[in-house]
């Protein structure tokens, strides 16, 4: 399904992958920008009057988001909403990927019924940033195809980012290997452009002139001091985390709550939400 028409407004939800991480905003105040508030700028230069809120928070698992940001989408009732999740459910050790099924169709269903149209997304390939993180491959896959039915079944606007070789492009990634880089947001909002109909976009994203061929090889010494340093930065953390029962995104409130009217300044930041 393919739109053209801009959206008078657009409510975001998700996890880390929508609050933008790691995607620094040009305020310089340790919050980020990301891919919907990249989308959100150029429909604002678009469509006067547009208005955009940004309910994610990282570390949010899809229970949480069905249950937290789901009714305020309902309530702000948006022409677009966005639905990200599963992924943080997929990285621990169990999971019910039934119920991750369930809860995310749920959420559809209600959104939906509500009268707004409803983007979603296939993941990407998660085998080309390490290999602990290849290990959710067949989670990925199953997520990935039960988010394509779904999205058939409920007639949403699905954003394709699985086989997208740039993604295996080191530039679309972040240190920690987890999350997208500015480069990598950059080619998700042109995908999300290109999927509500107005033309590709991607090659505004950093990525340009990527071939989809991998860089050249590094030696098994640099290898190895990349993933100690790696280890030692980013997963020790996130183990220490999940053995605490402590979430990045506990004492991480929505960036943008409200529907409000924005307008694109050049800086690259939003005029408006706060």
């Amino acid at each position: 399904m393919r739109h053209c028409l801009v959206p008078a407004s657009f409510v975001a939800l998700g996890d880390s992958f929508t609050e933008g991480l790691d995607d620094p905003s040009a305020a310089g105040d340790g919050t980020f920008r990301g891919w919907a508030d990249r989308v959100a700028e150029e429909f604002a230069t678009r469509e006067p009057g547009f208005r955009y809120a940004n309910l994610a928070i990282r570390g949010r698992k899809i229970g949480a988001i069905v249950d937290e940001q789901v009714p305020r989408a309902v309530e702000l009732a948006p022409d677009l909403v966005s639905l990200s999740g599963g992924t943080n459910d997929l990285l621990r050790p169990r999971v019910d990927l039934d119920a991750v099924a369930r809860r995310f169709e749920e959420a559809v269903r209600r959104l939906r019924a509500n009268g707004s149209q409803v983007l979603l997304f296939q993941s990407v390939d998660p085998t080309t940033r390490s290999r602990l993180i290849g290990r959710t491959l067949p989670r990925i896959k199953a997520l990935t195809t039960m988010v394509e039915e779904v999205s058939q079944r409920y007639q949403c606007v699905l954003v394709r980012l699985w086989g997208d070789d740039a993604f295996a492009h080191p530039r679309a990634w972040s240190e920690d290997r987890l999350h997208l880089s500015a480069s990598g947001h950059a080619r998700v909002a042109g995908a999300v452009l290109e999927a509500l109909g107005f033309g590709d976009q991607r090659c505004a994203d950093g990525l340009e002139g990527y071939d989809g061929r991998p860089d050249a090889p590094a030696t098994r010494r640099s290898r190895l001091a990349t993933d100690v340093r790696w280890a030692r930065l980013h997963l020790a953390p996130w183990v220490g985390r999940r053995l605490r029962g402590v979430s990045s995104g506990d004492a991480v409130t929505a960036k943008y709550p409200e529907l409000t009217e924005v307008a694109w300044r050049q800086d690259g930041t939003l005029d408006g939400p706060a």
